[in-house]
């Protein structure tokens, strides 16, 4: 089988990085898109769009409204090609990034992602997760190319909520223990073959940063400010794990997050990495790891005010046939699950109800 290694075409990433949008796109275009919700305008899309100016390139501006839906990208497409636009700019966190992804897709733009948090690691991949309307997960919808310019405002990230950084240290968290299981049972990745030394190098590379600089960086954030820790922790959410997770494999974390979306309540008012970071303990429970190793992760994600019950992903009052709902959304056929396990829903379910009571006994132990 062969190995696959796929990245993004360049990647810039510092304080005040915004300020050089122009010169990284000379001679690209004339005419862009920018996409980014109502709050992220005021944030960094002006910015974004005056510093366009400055390099003589005009742009039409298009709120995004919230869903990463099949409709939303339809409707942005057709504002990006009633206006001329070659270049698609996304502004904002992972729902706004994989839009404008999907609408460079649909024009054959040239892709520029402008992450203003490190909160997930979608924004160098070569794809999208598409949601429902109402918020539910639908599928994968796959490039044939990863994003032309990732580029990273590091003083933007550090006056992000400490919340949303610590969300992307959870999706971050999960790339080695995901791609350590694909190299294992020699799955295939996201990038349609098996891990290249590349891919697994800096999937583990990734977990080490977070483990050793992580407080410091969520310390950073919680002052607003931008320090050697938080550049390193910012580079592990976002180039690390993007590449990492693309290239090295998703496993179970990830489809037991899909999982969830199946539940209806008030587990959607949970990030993406808060959800991920329940399903990174369900993965390590379905494998046989020790306690030692299992209780790092358990504290850490406490250290980082991640939930790691049931009770703290709004779940508590969850019934068997919740979890079987979410363990059968997790294993169907095109789930990353099976790159990794031979298991079955029940299994799952098992596994769910494990990873709860290890982190509750966690709890006790250390109240």
């Amino acid at each position: 089988m062969e190995r696959i290694f796929i990245s993004p075409a360049k990647y810039v990433q510092g304080k005040n990085a915004i300020e050089t949008i122009g010169g990284h796109l000379e001679g690209v275009g004339e005419k862009a898109v920018v996409i980014a919700d109502k709050t992220v305008w005021d944030i960094a899309g002006h910015k974004v769009t005056a510093e366009l100016k400055k390099s003589n390139i005009s742009s039409e501006e298009a709120v995004f409204n919230g869903e990463a839906s099949q409709e939303e990208m339809k409707r942005i497409a057709g504002i990006a090609e009633k206006a001329g636009a070659s270049i698609v700019i996304g502004v904002g966190g992972g729902k706004t990034l994989d839009t404008a992804k999907a609408v460079s897709d649909e024009i054959n733009g040239y892709t520029v992602i402008v992450p203003t948090a490190a909160s997930t690691d979608a924004p160098t991949s070569g794809l999208s997760v598409v949601y429902s309307e109402q918020g539910a997960f639908e599928n994968y919808r796959f490039y044939h190319k990863n994003p032309d310019l990732v580029l990273v405002d590091t003083k933007i990230v550090a006056e992000a909520p400490p919340r949303f950084l610590a969300s992307g240290i959870a999706d971050a968290m999960a790339t080695w223990v995901e791609a350590r299981s694909v190299i294992a049972n020699g799955g295939k990745t996201m990038a349609g073959g098996i891990p290249t030394i590349a891919g697994e190098a800096i999937a583990e590379k990734c977990e080490e940063v977070l483990f050793k600089y992580g407080h410091l960086a969520y310390e950073s954030v919680k002052a607003k400010v931008v320090t050697p820790p938080l550049e390193a922790v910012v580079e592990a959410n976002t180039l690390l794990s993007g590449l990492g997770f693309e290239s090295g494999g998703l496993a179970a974390a990830h489809a037991i997050h899909n999982g969830f979306t199946a539940l209806e309540g008030e587990i959607h008012h949970l990030t993406h990495g808060e959800k991920v970071a329940f399903g990174t303990l369900v993965q390590l429970a379905l494998e046989k790891r020790s306690l030692e190793e299992i209780e790092r992760y358990i504290a850490f994600y406490i250290s980082l005010g991640l939930p790691v019950t049931l009770e703290d992903i709004k779940l508590k009052d969850a019934s068997k046939e919740d979890i079987m709902k979410v363990a059968e959304a997790a294993t169907i056929e095109e789930e990353t699950i099976h790159a990794a396990f031979d298991v079955t829903a029940d299994d799952v379910a098992d596994a769910i109800i494990a990873a709860d009571q290890y982190a509750k006994a966690f709890k006790e132990k250390h109240a």
